[in-house]
Formats: structure tokens, sequence, C-alpha cells
């Protein structure tokens, strides 16, 4: 997840601006990505995903770096050093091994997977 340019930034927060305005849901509305979806998606839109959730860590982390530092508690700087080392296919392989190895955990949201799989083992080898 390294540093984007604040061209792609800009872009990022547009289409996030454009997707939440054209799609004002309320939350019980919004669906969760589960093992379900994952695992019967394609490597396209497993990347899309990654993407997508790399892209809203850059946009918080570019929010905190123009209005204040963020705590060490907050999400973006975590997930960002526990994600160091990481690439876009390292993360899909661990997210394809994970589901594969837990097929009982298929209703398991992604993003949760993610986090406790990937980005909390990172933090501690990260530290």
């Amino acid at each position: 997840m390294a540093t984007q340019s604040p061209w792609r930034t800009l872009l990022s927060l547009t289409f996030l601006t454009l997707t939440l305005t054209g799609n004002a849901a309320r939350a019980d509305e919004i669906p969760i990505v589960t093992g379900q979806q994952w695992t019967t998606s394609t490597v396209e839109a497993k990347n899309a995903y990654l993407v997508g959730v790399a892209n809203l860590i850059d946009i918080e982390r570019a929010y905190y770096a123009n209005h204040g530092q963020a705590s060490n508690k907050d999400i973006a700087p975590r997930f960002a050093k526990g994600m160091q080392g990481q690439t876009l296919d390292s993360v899909r392989q661990g997210v394809d091994n994970w589901y594969a190895t837990n097929p009982t955990m298929i209703q398991h949201p992604v993003i949760e997977t993610i986090w406790f799989e990937m980005v909390l083992p990172g933090l501690q080898k990260n530290q």
C-alpha cells in the first residue's frame, strides 16, 4: 500500500463520493462480502475488492495527513502497518487459502478475515 500521487488520491475520492451519493443506503442494506462471494469470484473481482479496501485506507490516511495525526488506535494506520510487505497477490492468495482451509467459515466476512488473519499478525511482526 505505497503512497500514491495526489491525482490518484483525488480520483479515488471522486469515485468514492460518487459511489456514496449515488448509493445512499441504510447500513442494514449494505452488503457484506463473505467467503461465499469470495470463493465464487474471479481473480479480477477479488483484486477489485482488495483495491477498493486499499483505496479506502489511503483516503483515510490522506485525510489525517491534512487534518491532523491519526491515533495509533485508528484503523487506517494499523491496517497500513499490519499489511506492510503484502502485495495484492499475496493478500488475495492468503484469503483464498484461509477459506480453502476453513470451509465451515464460508459466511465469515472477507474484511474480518483480512483483519484477523493478516493485519493483526502483521502488527505483531512489524512492531
